[in-house]
């Protein structure tokens, strides 16, 4: 059965995909403010684009993918963003953003190499990471920095990272929509008997 790609969530995964460009283009001239807007606006986009996905049964592998890139694109901006508007509010702890960067790229190669494409897993635990760090970006650009929130959004985003990285090198062929590593292996150990 064909999917049905045209729907209302993967228009806003193409949206924010649309708008890395642009993002990019405000970052390189110093927009602050216009990059904060768009930045939010992409970040409830997000939010939304999965959760339309999830309520009204409009989940497809296109649609896994093209959200998949654009939370690419997102998270790029964000960080870039990070490091060119707000360094001067995270001096003392923008360290710890080093080694989730280390483990984002690190996921983004092995899926690359393995498989020859981009992840598109959204486990749980990559979802939840994703709305604790949404919500910190939002804060942040939209108003000020909240340290343990900060320091939450990065904690989640080690443990999911982390979790992503097993389950790629664990799985033997691409897959969308992966609940975990627990499950991963449950449904490998039942293959097995």
């Amino acid at each position: 059965m064909k999917e049905k790609i045209i729907n209302l969530p993967n228009f806003l995964s193409l949206y924010r995909l649309l708008t890395f460009p642009f993002l990019v283009w405000m970052i390189l001239t110093e927009k602050a403010n216009l990059f904060a807007i768009f930045l939010c606006i992409n970040l409830i986009t997000d939010i939304l684009d999965g959760l339309i996905a999830r309520v009204f049964k409009l989940e497809t592998k296109f649609g896994a993918k093209l959200d998949s890139l654009a939370d690419i694109g997102t998270y790029i901006c964000a960080f870039w963003g990070i490091f060119t508007f707000k360094q001067a509010e995270l001096e003392e702890s923008i360290h710890l953003l080093w080694p989730f960067l280390v483990l984002f790229i690190l996921g983004q190669m092995i899926s690359i190499v393995k498989f020859r494409q981009a992840p598109s897993l959204h486990l749980y635990a990559s979802k939840i990471g994703g709305y604790v760090q949404g919500i910190y970006f939002f804060i942040l650009f939209a108003w000020f920095h909240v340290p343990w929130l900060y320091f939450m959004a990065i904690g989640v985003g080690y443990l999911s990272w982390l979790e992503e990285i097993i389950v790629l090198l664990v799985l033997n062929e691409p897959r969308s929509n992966v609940k975990g590593i627990y499950w991963v292996l449950k449904e490998r150990s039942s293959r097995k008997n």
